[in-house]
């Protein structure tokens, strides 16, 4: 998936300081509901991990089935990609880009950080890697080492006095670290979407929240399910709204046609990002990613 923060790009360098290989080591898992799976890393491999929190991304390379660790033939800069894309297909593990639940310091100095998985069976690599997920398995990740890193999406401008908030269950972990980190008297408004009913999760936060949570039905219509949901609320009064949406492409562009068409919220104001797409394999998004042809999550994109 393509990375459209806003601001001055780094230098090179600047930018690959800001980001390296770790080797998180799986301490412990838990089951959240009928879908979500919480997997905690830790080991001395997560040492200078810094995440920015929010809506926080990094890359995981989760091994196959047949090996309970994550291998590379180079971790270096300049040479793993073309390394990594050259191992036997049997042998190359997986890489897929999540989003940090939580990162907390823990005894003695050591770092844990916190990811939930969506399972849906043996249907795709990630969900059948962490359905097996043991302690003690080691995978590799390339996350941030300064907490300031472009990886975070979520940037209201100063003045921010509403946040409009759109999720499905890809998205809803950093939506739910998004509600966690605003302060007391934020009104949020926000629109969660999951697959079942004990998907529904009690989220904490300190603002002023209203929470509707849409559990999806079946058949086509997905997106205008969603958009209904979201034209028959009230959304807050605010001089300067924002509005961040993560989840399905299709249907994260229909929400903001509407936030932007019909309830007039600036363009520029709506961050938006497609964690995944109907009918395109997470294989082709990678290659569409790394060959600079992933479509524009730029805020200021036409609608």
């Amino acid at each position: 998936m393509s990375d459209t923060a806003s601001g001055t790009a780094p230098a090179p360098e600047a930018a690959a300081a800001h980001f390296r290989f770790f080797t998180p080591e799986v301490l412990r898992t838990r089951r959240l509901g009928h879908s979500f799976l919480r997997v905690t890393f830790g080991g001395d491999g997560l040492a200078g991990f810094r995440s920015g929190g929010f809506d926080q991304s990094l890359s995981l390379f989760l091994p196959p089935a047949h090996r309970q660790h994550t291998e590379l033939p180079s971790t270096a800069e300049d040479t793993w990609f073309a390394a990594w894309r050259g191992m036997p297909d049997g042998e190359r593990p997986v890489m897929r880009s999540y989003t940090v639940r939580e990162q907390r310091d823990a005894d003695g100095g050591a770092v844990e950080v916190d990811i939930d998985f969506v399972l849906h069976g043996d249907s795709s690599p990630a969900s059948a890697w962490a359905g097996r997920a043991a302690a003690g398995s080691r995978i590799l990740a390339i996350g941030p080492a300064v907490a300031d890193n472009k990886s975070v999406r979520f940037q209201p401008p100063a003045g921010t006095d509403a946040l409009v908030v759109y999720a499905d269950e890809t998205a809803l972990p950093a939506a739910a670290a998004i509600l966690e980190r605003q302060a007391p008297g934020m009104r949020v408004r926000a629109f969660f979407e999951v697959p079942h009913a004990d998907d529904r999760l009690d989220l904490e936060t300190a603002a002023d929240a209203e929470i509707t949570w849409i559990v999806r039905g079946a058949g086509p219509g997905r997106a205008e399910r969603v958009v209904e949901a979201v034209r028959a609320a009230e959304l807050p009064q605010a001089q300067r709204p924002y509005g961040w949406l993560a989840g399905e492409a299709g249907t994260i562009r229909a929400v903001r046609r509407h936030l932007v068409q019909e309830r007039s919220l600036d363009r520029r104001a709506v961050r938006f990002t497609g964690y995944w797409r109907l009918g395109a394999s997470e294989e082709q998004l990678l290659a569409e990613a790394y060959a600079g042809k992933a479509a524009s999550e730029d805020p200021a994109s036409e609608l």
